[in-house]
This record gives structure tokens, sequence and C-alpha cells, in this order.
């Protein structure tokens, strides 16, 4: 489905998945973008349905949660095979999240969270053990995010 396909009822439910999609119930966001719960939950399952909607996660504060060290590799994959060694290494122990990136080189981050630095060592030891070149490693100070404003947040009355 593209971006041409959703309508304002689409980008309003997008946009308020984006800002709170664990306790908005579908009453309030028929509401918010003017259609009935019904509606809005036969919508969420074609997003869904759709793999628009991929799913629903919290952003959790790893320091809070004693995760202390929450670093960033950069790293290089050879381009035939970025894809195969980026999901490989979303399995690496304490690894949170992977971003395949559109280059030649740093075409691989790695997201992982330790309580130790030597937790942190093995990490960067499993990556480079299924074939990553570790080319640096940085500790993530803090992460902000907001709604992507170009889904609906003209179509949302709050």
């Amino acid at each position: 489905m593209s971006n041409d396909t959703l309508d304002d009822v689409d980008r309003g439910i997008l946009h308020l998945l984006q800002k709170d999609a664990r306790s908005m119930t579908t009453t309030e966001m028929g509401e918010a973008v003017g259609v009935s719960a019904s509606t809005v939950g036969n919508r969420l399952q074609r997003l869904e349905n759709e793999n628009i909607i991929k799913g629903y996660h919290p952003q959790i504060d790893y320091h809070n949660a004693e995760f202390p060290l929450r670093v960033l590799f950069i790293c290089t994959a050879a381009i035939p095979r970025r894809e195969e060694l980026a999901e490989r290494a979303l399995a690496a122990e304490n690894v949170v999240n992977v971003k395949e990136i559109m280059a030649g080189v740093e075409n691989v981050h790695v997201e992982a969270v330790a309580p130790t630095r030597e937790e942190v060592t093995g990490v960067g030891k499993a990556l480079d053990e299924i074939g990553l070149d570790v080319m640096n490693e940085v500790l993530v100070k803090d992460e902000y995010v907001q709604p992507f404003d170009h889904f609906g947040q003209d179509e949302v009355s709050e």
C-alpha cells in the first residue's frame, strides 16, 4: 500500500498510535478522527495485514531498567551480505535494534544494551564472529522520538 491510498482516517490513526499506542482505546481514537470504534478496529486490522503497522513497541528507558550501557555499533557488511548479517546481528545477545543503511561502508548500525562493559565487549565480539566489521562503537546518552507529522496530525481533534 502506498501513501496515496492512505486516507485521512488512516493517517489520523497512525498519528495517534505514534503518540500513544498503549493507552488510547479504539473509542478514543474514533472520537479523535471522527469515526466509530469498530471502524478504527477494522482499519487497524487492515493496516496490520498490509504491513504498514508492523508491531507495537514500548519505548524503554534501559538505564532505569538496570542496563546503564547503551551502545551503538557502527559496522560494515559486504553489500551482498548486508541483509543476512543485519538479521543475524539481531539474534546476538543484548542487541535491541539493527538498521540497514543504504551505503557501501558503515551500513549496519547495531544498538545493544548491557549492565557491564564486559557484556558490551561480548556484543562486539559476537558481531565480529558473524562477519560484521565493527568500525566504531559509541555510548548513547539518550534518544528522543516524536510522531511523524505527515500522518494525520491535522486529521486529529485533540
